[in-house]
């Protein structure tokens, strides 16, 4: 599955956000394709998972315009969570419902939001599951889960609900080194099948080898975008230089 250029999934214009007198988001402006796999780097605090969250409007947008799959998110009238349901969110920290087991984790929203049968929900949540190579941890609670597990159960609660698009925040970031490979897996996977993806990370090897696009972020501005290796082999711009030359 390649890019397909002639879908934009996510258009972003002039994108503003605030919290009070601090502007995190200064003017950003990129269009996702479908298919895509973006990678966003960038050190703390250059506004990477703010956008991220505005892409689904986590955060409220102070200014400009993001529009999903045809629904403009700063229009009032835009039903959010109708939006929501085809954009898949997984967090730095998991964000799993510590009382339900996994298969209660992965059944709810397709049930309560999607209107599935609790057998199809199961059904769905076993296959997933089995895709993440955790089919054996159907009954299992977080609290018995390494946080590689948990990580890939949140994956795989978010294409539950069989979505379009999927956003990264920071998925390894969490784990402890020897885990992280085993999620970054499952990311690879999915981006051979053709999810369109936009995954704020450290993990420079992962952008290097999966990402369509690479988009650095500093200061609440995009400062450079462009393949992998035009951005993380031949940086332009100074401060990317200075950035990766820390990283790498």
């Amino acid at each position: 599955m390649g890019v397909n250029k002639s879908n934009i999934k996510i258009h972003v214009s002039h994108l503003k956000k605030s919290f009070g007198k601090l502007e995190v988001l200064k003017d950003v402006s990129t269009d996702i394709y479908e298919g895509e796999v973006v990678v966003i780097l960038g050190p703390s605090g250059s506004g990477k998972s703010t956008f991220l969250r505005c892409l689904n409007r986590l955060e409220e947008i102070s200014g400009g315009t993001v529009v999903v799959d045809g629904h403009d998110l700063t229009d009032r009238k835009t039903n959010i969570n109708q939006v929501r349901e085809n954009v898949g969110m997984v967090f730095q920290h998991f964000n799993l419902f510590n009382n339900l087991n996994v298969m209660g984790n992965m059944t709810l929203a397709p049930v309560d939001l999607k209107k599935a049968s609790k057998e199809e929900a199961r059904e769905t949540a076993l296959t997933l599951l089995r895709r993440v190579g955790l089919e054996d941890k159907a009954n299992a609670y977080p609290s018995q889960l390494s946080g590689g597990q948990k990580q890939r159960v949140a994956i795989a609660r978010a294409l539950a609900m069989n979505p379009d698009i999927l956003l990264f925040d920071e998925p390894t970031s969490a784990l402890d080194p020897e885990m992280v490979g085993e999620v970054l897996q499952v990311m690879k996977q999915l981006a051979a099948e053709g999810m369109t993806m936009v995954v704020v990370t450290h993990e420079i090897g992962f952008a290097r080898e999966v990402a369509s696009r690479v988009i650095f972020m500093e200061g609440g501005y995009i400062i450079e975008e462009g393949t992998p290796d035009e951005v993380i082999n031949h940086p332009k711009q100074s401060r990317t230089v200075d950035f990766l030359s820390k990283v790498l």
